[in-house]
């Protein structure tokens, strides 16, 4: 296994993330992730990553159970407080005490701000909560080793948001593959953080597993450059490619998949710079959507002034995999400025180099939005919440 030395530890590579974790009969199947887990250790994995709200707030007990007969000082335990999620209040002593008793720990190695965006960071500064003095106090009490944050934020309010957590953003976690290197501008954030010499955990390395089959063609194109390698560990030696990258997590959802993983980091070989460059133009192909520049004419004369190339890149993410990460980008975005604002005026249209049919492709999108169901879940439980707070 290979290991980053970072934050003063020697932290593997390869993470176990437990959003993914294996199900049997509708319920986590504690026997299998005991399984994972004991294989993970045996090979040199080290770092263990959960959260509050994975598995409906069960992932903490699990991995908790699983760690139970190992002796505390052998693995490190990541968790995340949820100032993300719209609540009735935001409470960070009562939610920190309840997730030291899940896990059955009394500290936490690396713990988390989790996922700080455009929505949520009004209540990350809010000083009725004061989130991150309260975390920062734990560290001073010995019940935090590293604080840092995760964030699926737009590039653009990346450093803003870094300048809020200052000298506490000892590591964060961005989500990056090949595909979001550009999707979802991973790249900048990337130079970002490199510039302000902080260490990048990665999340989504295969984006759900969309990456791990890229159909027969291309699959068969990379077998025969790496017989040894699954299409996944092409992904995952992509990122060792990546200057400051330091630890990556995969949510790991049955033993096949840890086994692979765990091969894959053994030798922790990146790609050849050839191969790294062949990948990205992959990337390319698999994107669909529209071909947007981000050239910004259109919205000079938008009438409902709409950020439309942010809202062409949502489009285009959907496009690619019918999943939430659209919802976390709209839940950065108001109300007002949602895709079905736009009147249909046309105006967008008409200047646009790429001549897109703008309104056409923001009522699509607003469609696909209407009919993702965890897209609809979102809205519901962002509305409920917000009626609690009144």
């Amino acid at each position: 296994m290979k290991y980053s030395n970072v934050c003063g530890e020697k932290v593997s590579k390869l993470a176990f993330g437990t959003m993914r974790m294996p199900m049997k009969d509708g319920k986590l199947d504690q026997e299998q992730i005991q399984a994972m887990t004991d294989y993970a250790i045996e090979n040199g994995v080290n770092y263990f990553d959960t959260a509050w709200p994975y598995h409906d707030g069960l992932s903490e007990i699990s991995i908790g159970k699983a760690h139970a007969k190992y002796p505390r000082e052998s693995y490190f335990l990541a968790d995340k407080y949820p100032g993300h999620q719209v609540m009735s209040d935001y409470d960070p002593a009562k939610i920190f005490e309840k997730q030291l008793e899940k896990c059955g720990v009394e500290y936490f190695d690396f713990y988390l701000l989790h996922n700080i965006n455009e929505m949520c960071f009004d209540v990350y500064k809010d000083s009725k909560w004061d989130i991150l003095n309260y975390f920062i106090e734990q560290k001073k009490n010995g019940r935090i080793k590293h604080l840092g944050l995760s964030t699926h934020a737009r590039a653009k309010n990346v450093p803003e948001i870094l300048d809020y957590m200052g000298e506490y953003a000892e590591f964060c976690q961005i989500q990056l593959n090949y595909i979001d290197w550009t999707l979802q501008e991973a790249k900048t954030k990337v130079e970002e953080l490199n510039k302000r010499g902080i260490p990048i955990w990665i999340m989504e390395p295969v984006r759900g597993g969309k990456l791990a089959d890229l159909g027969e063609k291309r699959n068969a194109k990379l077998k025969a450059l790496r017989p040894d390698d699954s299409i996944a560990a092409w992904a995952f030696r992509w990122l060792l490619n990546v200057p400051g990258v330091a630890v990556v997590l995969s949510g790991m959802s049955n033993m096949e998949q840890m086994k692979d993983n765990v091969k894959t980091f053994a030798d922790g070989e990146p790609l050849n710079q050839d191969e790294f460059d062949m990948m990205l133009d992959i990337a390319e192909e698999l994107k669909v959507g529209v071909p947007c520049t981000t050239c910004w004419y259109c919205c000079d004369g938008c009438p409902k002034e709409l950020d439309i190339p942010e809202l062409i890149a949502g489009y285009n993410d959907l496009k690619y995999q019918n999943g939430v990460t659209v919802g976390i980008q709209m839940d950065g975005t108001p109300r007002d400025k949602w895709p079905d604002q736009c009147i249909g005026c046309g105006a967008c249209a008409k200047i646009c180099p790429q001549k897109i049919d703008i309104p056409a492709v923001l009522k699509e999108f607003s469609e696909m939005l209407s009919s993702n169901k965890r897209w609809t879940e979102i809205c519901k439980e962002r509305e409920a919440a917000a009626a609690k707070l009144g």
